[in-house]
């Protein structure tokens, strides 16, 4: 009766918080506070915005690990990121020649998506249950209502992202690869959407955490970043 009774007051304790603080119950009898949630097997950090974000890249074991790198709409990370080894254009390997993911029959075959399925998404591809790669707008609310500080974290340099709820997670500056060539580590973090470009179809976009955080198109086949999200 006491275990239930305890259940039910965490359960109110998690709808009322208002420092989005997350309440567990210990075998012990205690109750203890955290600011993150294992969701199978992978943890996430409620900043106050509309999604939760993971507190490591797809294919990292810590906040500080590069982990693994994608071109976009591939779910497995390879040795060479370029036209001619990406899965959704033909193998001439050009970039008018895409297969999936395009709306200009200039480009290729025109099947209107402009916006990953699941399937050929990273995130839930390699980490099952809710997790997702974030969307534009919610890369760009991550953007705009956060705090952002660059900081060396245990020897790797990043970003140190603060929710407007004070909870806060870390984005290594991790580089992007193109053909076999790792560019930028340690100096920018790049980060894809879920999302193509409106101008040029065989770009998708990509949320840039070097001097500055901002947007830009990047080309489909390189090796960015995946920081996923869930509800």
């Amino acid at each position: 009766m006491m275990k239930k009774m305890l259940m039910a007051v965490i359960a109110l304790m998690m709808t009322m918080s208002v420092s989005a603080q997350f309440f567990i119950y210990l075998s012990d009898g205690t109750i203890a506070q955290v600011d993150s949630i294992s969701t199978i097997g992978h943890k996430y950090v409620d900043l106050g915005l509309s999604v939760k974000w993971a507190d490591c890249n797809v294919g990292a074991n810590s906040p500080e690990e590069y982990g693994d790198y994608f071109a976009w709409g591939e779910v497995e990370p390879k040795e060479v990121y370029s036209w001619s080894s990406y899965k959704w254009c033909t193998c001439n390997g050009l970039a008018t020649t895409l297969t999936k993911y395009n709306t200009n029959p200039s480009y290729g075959t025109v099947d209107d998506k402009t916006v990953l399925e699941t399937a050929d998404d990273a995130a839930a591809a390699n980490w099952g249950g809710a997790w997702r790669i974030p969307t534009k707008e919610e890369q760009e609310e991550l953007r705009t209502k956060c705090t952002w500080t660059w900081i060396n974290q245990n020897g790797v340099n990043g970003y140190k992202v603060i929710g407007p709820n004070g909870n806060s997670i870390f984005l290594p500056a991790a580089g992007y690869f193109s053909d076999s060539t790792l560019n930028y580590e340690g100096s920018g973090g790049y980060y894809w959407t879920s999302m193509l470009t409106s101008e040029t179809l065989d770009f998708a976009y990509g949320m840039y955490c070097a001097s500055e955080v901002d947007w830009f198109g990047y080309n489909r086949s390189y090796g960015l970043s995946i920081r996923p999200v869930c509800k």
